[in-house]
C-alpha cells in the first residue's frame, strides 16, 4: 500500500513538473525578430517545419521579415544569389515542445513581379495576398491551410496532405492543386490547363475560365458553376457532381463509380459519361445526339438527331436529359 501512494506521489510531482514547464515555456514563448530586407533579389525560397505563413503586399515599397519564434526554433533570414531565404534553425530539447506556441513567419514584398516563391513546411497555414505577381509559384506542405490570392504568369502548384486549399481571383498558365485529405476551393480563376485532386474531400469551382479541365476526388463533391473551358474530365469514385452553367468547345469527360451526375443549364461538343450506381440528370443548351444506355434503369432524353454525340451508360441508374428551352 504504501508503495502504491509513492508511485502515485511520484506520478503527480511529475504532472506537475510537466505543467510548470509547459506555463514557463507559454510565458516566453515569442521572441520577435524583424529584419529590413536592401539587398536586391526575385526569388522567395522558405523552408520550416512549423510555422504559419503570411506574403503580404508591401504599402510604403519596402521590404521587411518578421519572424516570432521561440527560444530554441530561431529562422535565419538571408539574401543571396538573388533568392531571399528564411529557414529554421531547430535547436530545441524534448521539454521545449511541451506548451509551445506556434511561430509565424510574415515576409512583406514591394509591389512587381517575382520569379519564383517556394514554400516547404511540414505544419501551419499558409496566405499568399493579393497584389502580388510571380513567375512561378511551389507551396509544399503537410498539415494546414493554404488561401493564394496571388497570381503566377507561368505555373502555380499547392500540394498538401491534410487540410483545405482556398484560391481566389488568380491568374496562371497551369495551375495544380493537390489535397490528400481535405477540400479545393477555386473562385475566380483563369488558366490554360487546370489540375485538382483531392482523396477525402470536395472540390468546389466557380466563375472559371480555362482550357484543359482536369478534376479528379475519391470520397467527396464536386460542384462547378460559371464555367467556361475547351475540354473538361472529371473523375471519382464516391461523389456526385453537380455541374450549373458550365460550358465547354471541346469535350466532357464524366466518369463515377458511386454518384449522381447532374446539368444544369451546361453544354459542350461531345458529351461521354459512364457511372456504375447513380443517376444522370439535367438540361442541356443545344440538341445533341442521345445513345443512352442503363442495366436497370428508366430513360427520358430528348429523340433530336442533331448536335454532338451524348453517350450516357450507367449500370444501375436513371437517365434524365431535357434540352432548354424545349
Amino acid at each position: 500500500m504504501k508503495g502504491r501512494k509513492l508511485a502515485i506521489g511520484c506520478l503527480a510531482g511529475l504532472g506537475a513538473v510537466l505543467s510548470l514547464v509547459g506555463l514557463t515555456s507559454c510565458k516566453s514563448s515569442y521572441i520577435r525578430c524583424e529584419c529590413a530586407i536592401t539587398d536586391a533579389f526575385e526569388n522567395i525560397s522558405i523552408l520550416t517545419d512549423t510555422a504559419d505563413i503570411d506574403i503580404l503586399a508591401s504599402n510604403d515599397g519596402r521590404c521587411k521579415v518578421v519572424c516570432n519564434d521561440r527560444k530554441r526554433i530561431r529562422h535565419t533570414v538571408t539574401v543571396q544569389d538573388g533568392t531571399l531565404t528564411v529557414q529554421l534553425e531547430d535547436t530545441r530539447k524534448w521539454y521545449d515542445f511541451i506548451g509551445s506556441a506556434t511561430p509565424s513567419i510574415m515576409v512583406w514584398l514591394p509591389e512587381g513581379e517575382y520569379k519564383g516563391l517556394n514554400i516547404e513546411e511540414s505544419t501551419g497555414d499558409i496566405e499568399i495576398s493579393s497584389g502580388l505577381q510571380f513567375t512561378n509559384m511551389d507551396i509544399s506542405l503537410s498539415t494546414g491551410d493554404v488561401s493564394c490570392y496571388a497570381s503566377a504568369t507561368e505555373n502555380i502548384e499547392i500540394n498538401l496532405s491534410t487540410g483545405d486549399i482556398y484560391a481566389k481571383e488568380i491568374s496562371a498558365r497551369s495551375i495544380d492543386l493537390s489535397a490528400s485529405t481535405g477540400s479545393v476551393k477555386l473562385e475566380n480563376s483563369v488558366s490554360e490547363t487546370l489540375n485538382v485532386t483531392t482523396t477525402t474531400g470536395d472540390i468546389t469551382m466557380s466563375t472559371a475560365t480555362c482550357g484543359e479541365v482536369k478534376l479528379g476526388v475519391s470520397t467527396g463533391k464536386t460542384y462547378l458553376t460559371d464555367m467556361t473551358c475547351a475540354s473538361l474530365t472529371s473523375t471519382g469514385d464516391t461523389g456526385k457532381l453537380i455541374m450549373n452553367n458550365v460550358v465547354c468547345s471541346g469535350k466532357f469527360t464524366i466518369e463515377r463509380t458511386t454518384g449522381d451526375v447532374t446539368f444544369e443549364d451546361c453544354d459542350a461538343a461531345e458529351i461521354l459519361v459512364e457511372t456504375s450506381t447513380g443517376n444522370v440528370t439535367g438540361t442541356l443548351r443545344s440538341e445533341k445526339i442521345f445513345i443512352p444506355r442503363t442495366s436497370t434503369g428508366d430513360i427520358d432524353v430528348p429523340e433530336t438527331v442533331t448536335g454532338g454525340k451524348c453517350k450516357i451508360t450507367t449500370s444501375t441508374g436513371d437517365i434524365e436529359i431535357k434540352i432548354a428551352g424545349n
